[in-house]
C-alpha cells in the first residue's frame, strides 16, 4: 500500500507539473464544461413548459455534465499518457519496479482530481440554488461519490492500458468524444434513444453512473432501489480493471519479444 500511494503521489505530481500547472487550465476546467452544459440547456429548454420544468431540465444536464467530465477527463489523460510513446518516458516506467497496474491506476485518478474539482463544485453550488435535490438519506452523497469515482478511475485504468500500445490515440480519442455523451444519456435520456443505441450505451460505465447519481439525486431513490444498477456497475467496473490488466500483460509480453509498443 505504501508503493501504490508513493507511485499516485508520483504521478499526480507529474501530471500537475505538465498539464495543470497553469492558470489557464483552471479556465478550461470550468469554462468548457459550462459551454457544453449552455448549448444543451438553450437547445432543449423551448420544450419544457414553466419553470420548475426548466429547473428539472438543468438538473438533469449538469449531472449529464459532471458525470461526462468525470469520464471524458480520462479519455484526455490517456491520450497524453500514450504521447509519452513520443518522449521516451514511457520505456522508463517499463524498467521501473512500480507494478503496472498501480501506474495506470494512478496516471487516471490524479488526472480526474485535477480536472473535475473545480466544476463539481460549481455543480454542488448549482444543485443547492435550484432547490431541486431530493434524496432519501444523507448516505446517498457518498453512494453517488463512489458511483462515479470508481468506475471513473476503472476506465482510467482500461484506457492507459490499451492507448500506451495503441498505433492511432487520436482514433479512440474521437470515438469516446461525441459517441460517448450521446449513448450514455448525458443530454438525452436513455430512454429516448433506439434499442441498439441503449445496448451499445450499456457497455460503458458512465451510463451506470448517471443512473445512479440522477436516481439518488433527483428521484430519491435509496440503495435497495439502485440495488441492480449498483451490482451492475461494480461487475463493469471489475471487468475494466481485469481488461486493463490482461491489457498491460499482454502487451509487454509482446514488447519484450519484439522491442516496440505496438500491440494494435
Amino acid at each position: 500500500m505504501r508503493h501504490a500511494l508513493r507511485v499516485l503521489r508520483a504521478e499526480a505530481l507529474k501530471q500537475h507539473r505538465q498539464i495543470f500547472g497553469s492558470k489557464l487550465v483552471l479556465f478550461s476546467m470550468l469554462v468548457w464544461p459550462l459551454l457544453q452544459l449552455a448549448e444543451a440547456y438553450y437547445m432543449l429548454h423551448p420544450l419544457q413548459g414553466g419553470d420548475s420544468g426548466g429547473q428539472r431540465l438543468l438538473a438533469f444536464l449538469a449531472t449529464g455534465t459532471m458525470g461526462f467530465t468525470f469520464f471524458f477527463s480520462l479519455v484526455q489523460s490517456s491520450w497524453h499518457f500514450s504521447m509519452e510513446r513520443q518522449s521516451g518516458t514511457l520505456e522508463l516506467l517499463f524498467l521501473s519496479p512500480a507494478n503496472r497496474l498501480v501506474v495506470v491506476i494512478a496516471n487516471g485518478f490524479g488526472a480526474l482530481v485535477q480536472n473535475v474539482w473545480l466544476f463539481v463544485s460549481f455543480s454542488v453550488a448549482m444543485f443547492w440554488w435550484l432547490g431541486v435535490v431530493n434524496v432519501a438519506h444523507p448516505g446517498m452523497y457518498a453512494v453517488v461519490f463512489l458511483a462515479l469515482l470508481v468506475p471513473a478511475v476503472a476506465w482510467g485504468a482500461f484506457l492507459n492500458s490499451l492507448l500506451i500500445f495503441s498505433r492511432d490515440s487520436a482514433f479512440v480519442y474521437t470515438l469516446l468524444d461525441d459517441p460517448m455523451w450521446f449513448v450514455s444519456g448525458v443530454r438525452l435520456p436513455t430512454s429516448a434513444l433506439p434499442e441498439l443505441v441503449r445496448a451499445a450505451g450499456s457497455v460503458l460505465p458512465l451510463t451506470g453512473s448517471l443512473a445512479i447519481v440522477r436516481g439518488a439525486l433527483l428521484d430519491g431513490q435509496g440503495v435497495g432501489d439502485l440495488a441492480g444498477e449498483l451490482a451492475m456497475l461494480a461487475g463493469l467496473s471489475a471487468a475494466l480493471l481485469l481488461a486493463a490488466v490482461v491489457a498491460l500483460r499482454v502487451g509487454e509480453a509482446r514488447a519484450q519479444r519484439t522491442g516496440q509498443l505496438r500491440l494494435f
